[in-house]
């Protein structure tokens, strides 16, 4: 969700996490990945002007994103 809200394609946020394509691929798949991974894919997105949104902050009362104010 948080690359799409962005338009980023996988090859752009795995370049920017540090990460490859398939690693990417498979996040978005819901595979289980190591934090430090994870944690550099989050880092990536906020930068690119994410922000992740915690249980509670969303609408629904879920974890969510929104793009940060520009």
């Amino acid at each position: 969700m948080a690359r799409a809200a962005l338009n980023l394609g996988v090859r752009e946020v795995a370049e920017a996490a540090g990460v490859s394509t398939n690693t990417i691929t498979r996040l978005e798949r819901g595979d289980e990945l190591l934090p430090r991974t994870v944690a550099d894919i989050r880092a990536a997105l906020e930068v690119a002007g994410v922000i992740f949104l915690s249980d509670g902050q969303s609408i629904d009362g879920g974890p969510g994103v929104r793009l940060a104010k520009r």
